[in-house]
Parts: C-alpha cells; structure tokens; sequence
C-alpha cells in the first residue's frame, strides 16, 4: 500500500493593520456639513400644479362634492368617500362602481363604471 502524503499547509500571510483616522478631523467636517444643510427627506418627485389648482365643480359634481372650488386630487377624494360611505363598490368585482343617483349624471347616465373612469369623467364637470 502507498501513502499518500498530505499538502503542506499554507501559512497564512498576515495583514497590516490599516490605519484608523483621527476622530477630531471627520467631526469637525460632519458638523460643517450639518450646518450648512439642514437634514431633509428625498421624494421622488414634485408634486405637478396643474394637480393643486383649485378649479370650480359643475352643478352635477357640485351635488357630491360641494360648490367650493377644489383641487382635482381633492375632489377624487370626496368622491371615493361618497363611494365607500354609499358602499356602491360591487361585491364581486370591486373594481366596478355602481352609480346612484347623484353619481350617474356625473358618469354619463351608466349605472356602473370601472374605478379607473373616475378621474377621467372628473375632467369633464372641473373647469
């Protein structure tokens, strides 16, 4: 029978240590930096002020939402509260909307539209 010899093993070559920085200077240059800027949280982007301008609800919108003028992202608001207090959501398909009284001349006469339709029949009563 052969032995077989076992590979010497490989010393492990060592490290220098790195070299830690002097605490002093990177405080001072953090305080600089917290000086000159306060601290602010990043968005993603810019709220658009065509979204912010008040614009004025026909008759029809005026029923659900008030004669107040109002931003387009307020008056979506108000009405998916008139939706969700009324529960006009279809059960099975919760995308759809069941229109009452006050919501079908806004959507063109039709007794249900898509969720996705609100907004877009919202630019018709906003001027």
């Amino acid at each position: 029978m052969a032995t077989k010899k076992k590979p010497a093993k490989k010393a492990a070559a060592k490290k220098p240590a790195a070299k830690k920085p002097a605490a002093k200077k990177p405080a001072k240059k953090a305080a600089k930096k917290a000086a000159k800027k306060p601290a602010k949280k990043k968005s993603a982007r810019k709220p658009n002020a065509a979204f912010m301008k008040a614009l004025t609800p026909s008759a029809e919108l005026a029923a659900v939402v008030g004669s107040k003028p109002l931003a387009r992202t307020e008056a979506v608001k108000k009405i998916w509260a008139h939706i969700k207090a009324n529960k006009l959501q279809d059960s099975k398909n919760r995308r759809m909307i069941n229109n009452d009284a006050k919501l079908k001349p806004i959507f063109g006469g039709k007794a249900q539209v898509s969720m996705f339709d609100v907004a877009k029949a919202l630019a018709k009563h906003l001027k």
